[in-house]
């Protein structure tokens, strides 16, 4: 089974700006061989289908595990700058402001998206981001529940499943895990998150294939960008990730994950032309496109968005998100497009 459709079938289951005169500077690649999983023959007790089990069962065990925190201002004035937005939302309201559906918690609680707490046991320890989906519930008044700027916001976390899967091209074990995310406020449930990662061998011997590594890159010292533009009922925003954009979203959501800023590390050792772009920020560039489509309807939030990854996007690369809406079902159906046409995330949100 291949990477995305192991990834395809779990989901089915369940910010200071910078100075305005950008500098360029160029990032040297050098040409160690990247490293490559251990593939040799694993005993019994640390196959993926015996990991798999004892970690959903140790967690079956625990139960859900809650954390609270006051939603704070700074942290989403910081991550709006970061996304080279200069407020959270056109004509946005001062305190209480609520935060807009691309920035579902705060980000030190989204911190817990790193812990090591949910890997598996080694050697599946190689976490990405495989895709899931995230839904807004309606009260009986049909509206949502918006967190609030100042509120107190309670964080449950839940492992749904654990997965042993095979990488048909490779051959290579990996473990998909279920998790469920549950934000709740004093008015009750405002978003379930449920998300899909995938881990895989950690990477432990070079890999004896080598090739000569391409021209160095220029790496703008400046956020992020974009133009949109709008045919019909399909709109498109062009974009373009900086290594500075990268840098301040690991920061903010506390990923330690080198590949996303460490280019010998996303280079080396990982096996990728530069560092990757967060599947999350995709999630949220996705969500924005949205939300600054939806004309003057004010702050509103979707109902539900279901997406999956299938394609890294890298640093300075220029990719379009697409939103096409053009069947009129009230359905949005989203692809992120990556140079050379290569689809990198796909979405439906409604």
């Amino acid at each position: 089974m291949s990477f995305t459709s192991a990834a395809r079938q779990s989901t089915r289951s369940l910010l200071r700006p910078l100075d305005p005169r950008p500098s360029v500077s160029t990032r040297a690649f050098s040409v160690r061989p990247p490293l490559r999983a251990d593939t040799s023959a694993s005993s019994p007790s640390s196959s993926a289908s015996a990991i798999a089990t004892s970690f959903l069962t140790r967690f079956q065990s625990l139960g859900p595990h809650t954390r609270s925190q006051t939603l704070d201002a700074n942290q989403l004035q910081l991550l709006s700058l970061t996304l080279n937005r200069p407020s959270l939302f056109p004509n946005s309201p001062r305190y209480p402001t609520p935060p807009p559906p691309s920035h579902p918690a705060p980000p030190s609680l989204q911190a817990t998206t790193s812990y090591t707490s949910y890997n598996p046991a080694s050697p599946f320890t190689r976490r990405m981001w495989a895709g899931g989906e995230v839904h807004w519930p309606r009260g009986n008044d049909g509206k949502p529940n918006f967190l609030r700027v100042g509120q107190e916001v309670h964080e449950t976390t839940r492992v749904l499943s654990a997965e042993p899967k095979t990488v048909r091209k490779t051959g290579e074990d990996m473990i998909v895990v279920g998790v469920e995310k549950e934000f709740r406020n004093e008015d009750g449930v405002a978003v379930l998150d449920r998300r899909n990662w995938v881990f895989r061998k950690a990477l432990t011997t070079p890999n004896p294939t080598t090739s000569s590594a391409p021209p160095a890159t220029k790496a703008v010292n400046a956020p992020a960008s974009s133009t949109t533009s709008t045919t019909g009922n399909t709109h498109t925003r062009t974009q373009r990730q900086t290594a500075v954009t990268l840098f301040r979203f690991s920061a903010l959501t506390f990923n330690p994950h080198k590949i996303h800023y460490s280019t010998p590390w996303a280079r080396d050792v990982e096996g990728h032309k530069d560092i990757v772009v967060h599947g999350p920020l995709n999630l949220i560039s996705i969500l924005d496109l949205w939300r600054d489509t939806r004309g003057g309807e004010g702050l509103v939030l979707p109902e539900k968005i279901a997406y999956r990854a299938t394609s890294p996007l890298y640093a300075e690369d220029e990719y379009q998100v697409v939103l096409d809406e053009e069947a009129g079902d009230g359905v949005g159906r989203v692809q992120i497009v990556a140079p050379g046409g290569v689809v990198a995330m796909k979405a439906e949100i409604w």
